[in-house]
């Protein structure tokens, strides 16, 4: 399987690794070797290839040359590795990695099936392109399976139905497994408390961050039981710790320095995520196709804010089924420096039902089992090559 460069990625892969291994299969992980999957996949006890991959711009023409390249010769290694190893299914969850990945298995002989899962609910680049020698595509949302559909009949009216499933964004089962009482003694917050966990995914967001550090001492004080969690982003980190301790600063012995001082909790990054998302009453984030997926799996209502550069402005069209069954609110990231932003968060914050009634509904849009329907699709497709 290959996925690499974001949690998008990798979580799902890894997910989908630990119900196959459960099955009794035998997996490699194929990545980049300087993204976090060099890391994360070997410290989930996974085989690990590493292979280059790299993307073009556009605007530079020569990046299409040099990247081809880069891809043609990856290729030509995983060949060598596939013909050693032997693989009955290749499985890519996107990123640039999974192109000479699901190239290798293409034109390998004998023939490995190929796999692609589409995390988002607008298919990137790397999946509309390996979706055309794929035997199967699984996907997190509905449209996307529409959207694979149409390409498919226009690039060949006559071709066979594409076979698309959809089953879900894998969560891992660490993540299903975290438990509300363990995530508040980690954090040393009590039973009775309020708990806000903002985050906007491992690299930060520094809009979300700055909006939050702004609005931090005022929504302290008019919520005395509220701990606010931060995941700011290892590139964010210490920016937003200097910010912070500039309004403690500011603050001396009074009340508002008091309370960031106890009530709000800082972070890098949260590895062990899981315990904090079933510890929290309320979530603010991007709206990442994994985020929205781990949020849903556990029941955590959240405000969602989309990342308005992403391609194809996914993340609004990841967060707008969510919204529509009721677990969560989305906001533009446009009006987070807006009044609209403490509106929301004080319609929430102050209303317990409210929350309890998007519980309710994010955990019907969740998909806990998605890890073991995509397994059993990867498992047909490998039986459809051996047969």
């Amino acid at each position: 399987m290959s996925g690499g460069g974001t949690a998008g990625h990798i979580y799902p892969a890894l997910a989908l690794a630990a119900e196959l291994e459960k099955r009794g299969h035998t997996l490699c992980y194929v990545g980049t070797p300087d993204g976090p999957e060099a890391r994360l996949a070997p410290d989930a006890g996974l085989d690990f290839t590493p292979v280059r991959a790299a993307g073009f711009n556009r605007a530079h023409p020569l990046t299409l040359l040099t990247s081809s390249l880069v891809i043609a010769r990856s290729a030509l290694k995983l060949r060598r590795v596939f013909k050693r190893e032997r693989p009955d299914v290749v499985v890519g969850f996107g990123g640039y990695v999974a192109i000479p990945v699901g190239l290798a298995a293409r034109f390998q002989r004998p023939k490995v099936s190929l796999v692609v899962h589409e995390q988002n609910s607008v298919p990137g680049m790397t999946n509309r392109f390996l979706a055309r020698y794929a035997q199967s595509i699984a996907v997190t949302y509905p449209q996307s399976a529409a959207l694979f559909r149409e390409q498919h009949k226009k690039r060949d009216a006559a071709a066979p139905r594409l076979n698309v499933v959809v089953t879900g964004d894998p969560v891992r089962a660490e993540v299903l497994a975290g438990q509300r009482e363990r995530g508040r003694r980690q954090l040393g917050i009590g039973a009775d408390a309020l708990v806000l966990l903002v985050f906007g995914g491992s690299r930060g967001a520094r809009h979300l961050n700055e909006a939050l550090v702004r609005i931090l001492p005022d929504v302290l004080a008019r919520y005395p039981q509220l701990h606010v969690v931060h995941a700011s982003g290892a590139g964010e980190h210490e920016q937003v710790r200097a910010e912070t301790q500039s309004l403690i600063d500011q603050g001396g012995a009074g009340a508002v320095a008091q309370a960031l001082k106890d009530r709000y909790h800082l972070f890098a990054y949260l590895d062990d995520i899981a315990d904090i998302l079933a510890a929290a009453d309320l979530a603010v984030t991007r709206a990442g196709a994994t985020s929205i997926a781990e949020l849903s799996a556990l029941g955590l209502p959240a405000v969602l804010v989309p990342f308005p550069h992403a391609t194809d402005d996914h993340q609004t069209s990841n967060a707008r089924d969510l919204v529509e069954m009721g677990g969560a609110l989305m906001l533009p990231d446009s009006q987070l420096d807006s009044a609209e932003f403490v509106a929301i968060l004080d319609g929430l914050l102050s209303d317990a039902q409210r929350r309890d009634t998007m519980e309710a509904a994010t955990r019907r849009f969740g998909r806990p089992n998605a890890a073991a329907l995509l397994a059993d699709c990867v498992e047909a497709a490998a039986f459809r090559t051996k047969g």
